[in-house]
């Protein structure tokens, strides 16, 4: 897999951390190996600037999923489509403030974008209550295990 973290936000956030989150869900969803991802970190400008030029909202958001070759999950015994699966635009200001609120500090929550973010790539939604409850729950899930892994390696 190849994953690009670029930190453009003026704030500091473990590049390396990002990585092999993003690794360990592309694994868990069994996309490609050789899938290529490019996550970004951006000011509030930024991202305030491409939610209005893309989603036609105003003001900062805290991620952005733009795919590209519309990758999919893979399934057992199927074989793994090849390709792109997309650019990720973070905001940490963004996700300082999100994860002040929820009481769970900036890196738990830019884990949770960054999740919630592939999910997207990967062609899960939250619209309706039914894609609401699965692309939730399978977030939670990925976090849960994700924490599991990260703990046994610290």
């Amino acid at each position: 897999m190849t994953i690009e973290v670029i930190n453009e936000s003026g704030r500091e956030i473990d590049v390396q951390r990002l990585s092999r989150l993003s690794r360990f869900v592309m694994d868990q969803m069994r996309v490609h190996p050789l899938a290529e991802l490019c996550i970004k970190a951006v000011d509030e400008a930024t991202i305030a600037h491409l939610n209005e030029q893309w989603m036609g909202k105003e003001g900062p958001t805290d991620v952005l999923a733009f795919p590209m070759d519309e990758l999919r999950p893979g399934m057992v015994n199927e074989e793994l489509e090849e390709g792109v699966l997309g650019d990720l635009v973070l905001c940490p200001v963004v996700a300082e403030r999100q994860g002040e609120t929820a009481g769970h500090g900036t890196e738990a929550e830019i884990d949770l974008l960054t999740v919630h973010g592939i999910l997207h790539l990967l062609g899960y939604d939250h619209a309706e209550p039914e894609e609401h409850k699965e692309m939730f729950g399978l977030q939670a899930q990925l976090l849960d295990e994700w924490r599991q892994v990260a703990t046994s390696e610290a």
